[in-house]
């Protein structure tokens, strides 16, 4: 190798990867039982340095937790002659069940664009809608809609300055996970920036499952659908025929 090679490797060296993350979470298993009223996530970690702190712009974290995404339709209604009715609507590709953002800062401010649109970090961009535009000329305002109805139903989150960072090296947030939650594999994402670059970034997962009746209800349900459908009847039938002999023992 010459020599000029060898010096810009020795230069680059200490450069690269100077700021990474050691990260952990209180726990990476849920499970959903039918007491199951939500939970809440710690995710903490901290800055790894093989270099003296940086001078210029501060370090920032971004975390974002992701849902199983699935595709959807999003139709718009309109009212014609009085009555509400279906009119255009729009395919998304995949959109996550569950999507929160925490950040130190202003997302605005800590993630440019670019870096944005590469690692797919806000709301926007992890809706994943390919092709809507030949679907509806005003295409973009349905995934607003879907992002507001989401964010009402507490869905989506957007939890700008929540981090806690101490000292440019140790950090910690909590996220609170809803009690409708989609059975899956949650995706954590820790994101570090200086100026507006990603530097450096980690995933963890969280494994959400269904336990107890629930989940043999579940499996019966998608794999038996035909003893679940007739199991769900007789349960009807028993139900209402116990109401009823209820309600002739009162009055006599």
């Amino acid at each position: 190798m010459r020599w000029w090679a060898v010096l810009l490797l020795l230069c680059a060296g200490p450069l690269a990867a100077s700021e990474t993350i050691v990260a952990g979470l209180s726990q990476n298993r849920v499970a959903i039982t039918a007491q199951y009223d939500g939970s809440e996530i710690l995710v903490y970690g901290a800055v790894r340095r093989d270099a003296p702190l940086p001078k210029g712009h501060p370090l920032e974290v971004i975390v974002t937790v992701e849902g199983p995404a699935t595709p959807l339709v999003i139709r718009r209604k309109e009212r014609t002659a009085g009555i509400w009715v279906n009119a255009a609507a729009v395919t998304i590709d995949a959109a996550p069940s569950f999507y929160a953002v925490a950040t130190t800062a202003p997302l605005e401010d800590i993630l440019s664009a670019t870096e944005d649109l590469r690692h797919r970090i806000t709301l926007s961009n992890a809706i994943r809608a390919i092709g809507i535009s030949a679907e509806a000329a005003d295409s973009p305002e349905f995934v607003a809609a879907l992002e507001r109805i989401r964010m009402a139903e507490d869905r989506y989150r957007m939890s700008e300055g929540s981090i806690s960072f101490v000292e440019q090296t140790l950090f910690r947030t909590d996220v609170v996970l809803p009690s409708n939650l989609t059975e899956g594999d949650y995706r954590v994402r820790l994101f570090l920036t200086r100026g507006g670059k990603v530097i450096d970034k980690q995933e963890r997962v969280i494994n959400v499952r269904k336990t107890g009746i629930e989940r043999f209800l579940y499996n019966t349900a998608h794999d038996e659908p035909l003893a679940y459908g007739l199991a769900s009847l007789l349960l009807a039938v028993v139900a209402g025929w116990a109401a009823s002999a209820g309600f002739r023992l009162l009055r006599r």
